[in-house]
């Protein structure tokens, strides 16, 4: 199903909270804050290579895995690969992931 997720499939979603499950059974309430295209990244005949940032409030401990996400309606975006990014002179009581599908 990974493969299917485009870009426009999280358009609606930014700004919103969704729970990210983690791979030890934590549940963290994530925002989507970003989606980046990579078109420089694409290759020819594929989808759209993008990214999608992700900030969680508070100290966290988690820096990368596979997680969850859950999305409006009950669907579930499972298998995806999280990591951590530097807060890079952000928020530092605030935890900054992201999500890369190419």
């Amino acid at each position: 199903m990974l493969h299917q997720v485009e870009a426009s499939h999280f358009q609606p979603l930014l700004g919103i909270v969704h729970p990210l499950l983690l791979p030890d059974g934590r549940v963290l309430k994530a925002r989507i804050d970003q989606i980046d295209l990579k078109p420089q990244a694409q290759m020819p005949g594929s989808r759209m290579p993008f990214a999608v940032a992700l900030s969680v409030e508070g100290q966290i401990d988690f820096v990368d895995g596979l997680c969850a996400l859950e999305l409006p309606g009950g669907g579930v975006l499972e298998g995806l690969f999280v990591s951590r990014v530097p807060n890079m002179g952000r928020d530092a009581g605030t935890a900054y992931f992201q999500v890369a599908f190419n």
